[in-house]
């Protein structure tokens, strides 16, 4: 009987697929039997460009560009893209064995906060929100910081990332400045959104300047190094102007300032006086509020007196985090409780709840006292390693590094800075730097080594 089935296995396995594949299409239609027959296809795919799978699920995650261009949603394209990166990831570590772990300080760090996040977790007051969050996007970031730091070993990899980012960044920042023209999801009657009918992460002026914000960084980095190919470099001048241009449409102070952070990082690496720097950044951060119109915005313009109504609504939420740091000193009210918990910590309820609007007040609330000194370790560790990497790189230079290690810090510094009014802590931001720095760190000791 075996051996009548090694003989006739074939037929066999193709009758079988075929009869499946009739039943899918009775039962579900052509585009089920469709999606089984290029699944092997799909697979094989998945294994051999593991990589080019991961980028774009990270570039979809962040920038939620089926959001941004609504024609793409009806594909769910985030949720194939994590299941062929997974797909890919197992294979390559468990099968083929072709991905190589390694351990650094930093993956320690990430993996304690990662730890403390989950204990924050489940001592959460409303545990059903904490918990959907951290399956939503807590895991995602988890398994996907060990596999990019992991997965990239080559500067052509890094090269690819670079601009998937800027590149999708330019991409959000078109579609913010034609519905700015356009008056397309305007909130306040002059702050720009995305896909705010769609309730997208993109239709909130504050979390859209962020997803912007981010790839400035790199834009930057390959504008401001002279080694760069030439053509890359008009597009990253090109693409800077059209990505501040959509940050200022959002008219979002935390926005402007980690722009101008940004630029002082590089402006700083040409003029090496930070008092010249300083007055630059001054001017250009002035300029940007103007240009911005955000003396004209219904909250926080020049038409309300004293301390305005949108700092006067942030300090009321930052008194509100001490306030549960303080009576939950050791986990906080639980990831993502903050905007639930605000009633009864705030000193000041207007008749609804409110973020936080701070990435360092959400994780003393969200994670104690505990989650703050971890969080604070954690990036002054990704600090450091990119300092390692520039200590590394004089011995053997090489202007990929130096590009690189540019992004990562001026985009640390600019989270920092934006960080005081813009809530980012469990988001993407952080995480890609710091996946992208660990993978960096690597790569620049092996080419170092090699060299």
């Amino acid at each position: 009987m075996i051996n009548w089935y090694k003989k006739h296995c074939l037929i066999i396995n193709g009758l079988l697929i075929t009869a499946l594949t009739l039943v899918l299409y009775i039962l579900f239609g052509p585009i089920a039997a469709f999606a089984l027959l290029l699944l092997p296809f799909a697979g094989y795919l998945a294994v051999k460009i593991s990589t080019v799978f991961i980028i774009f699920f990270i570039l979809f995650s962040y920038f939620r560009l089926h959001e941004a261009f609504v024609f793409l949603m009806p594909l769910k394209i985030p949720k194939m893209l994590a299941l062929a990166s997974l797909l890919g990831i197992t294979w390559h570590l468990f099968i083929s064995k072709t991905l190589k772990p390694h351990w650094s300080s930093t993956h320690l760090i990430f993996v304690i906060w990662f730890a403390w996040l989950t204990v924050c977790v489940f001592s959460a007051t409303n545990k059903g929100l904490a918990i959907e969050y951290w399956i939503g996007v807590l895991v995602k970031v988890f398994i996907m910081v060990f596999a990019i730091s992991w997965w990239l070993t080559r500067f052509s990899h890094f090269s690819f990332v670079r601009m998937g980012i800027m590149i999708s960044g330019v991409a959000v920042a078109l579609v913010a400045l034609n519905n700015k023209i356009n008056g397309i999801g305007l909130i306040e009657g002059t702050r720009v959104t995305i896909s705010r009918e769609y309730r997208s992460q993109l239709g909130d002026p504050n979390d859209l300047s962020l997803v912007l914000m981010f790839p400035v960084s790199f834009l930057a980095a390959e504008l401001f190094n002279s080694q760069v190919n030439i053509y890359r470099r008009i597009f990253a001048g090109i693409g800077l102007i059209f990505t501040i241009s959509g940050v200022i449409a959002t008219q979002s102070r935390g926005g402007v300032l980690g722009i101008a952070a940004i630029l002082s990082f590089f402006l700083y690496q040409k003029v090496k006086n930070p008092v010249v720097v300083a007055m630059c950044a001054g001017v250009a951060m002035l300029a940007m509020m103007v240009f911005a119109g955000i003396s004209d915005r219904q909250s926080g313009g020049a038409a309300e007196d004293g301390v305005d109504e949108s700092a006067m609504g942030r300090i009321y939420a930052w008194q509100a985090a001490i306030n549960m740091a303080l009576s939950n000193p050791l986990t906080g009210v639980g990831v993502d409780n903050f905007f639930v918990n605000y009633y009864f910590y705030s000193p000041h309820w207007d008749g609804k709840n409110h973020a936080v609007h701070s990435t360092w007040f959400q994780v003393l609330g969200e994670t104690g006292f505990v989650g703050i000194c971890i969080f604070l370790v954690l990036i002054a560790s990704i600090y450091r390693s990119l300092s390692r990497v520039y200590c590394i790189n004089k011995l053997n230079y090489n202007h990929q590094v130096v590009v690189n290690a540019n992004a990562l810090k001026a985009g640390i510094i600019g989270f920092m800075v934006a960080g005081t009014f813009l809530t980012q802590a469990f988001t993407w931001p952080l995480y890609i730097i710091l996946a992208l720095t660990i993978a960096l760190e690597k790569l620049t000791i092996q080419s170092n080594k090699e060299s």
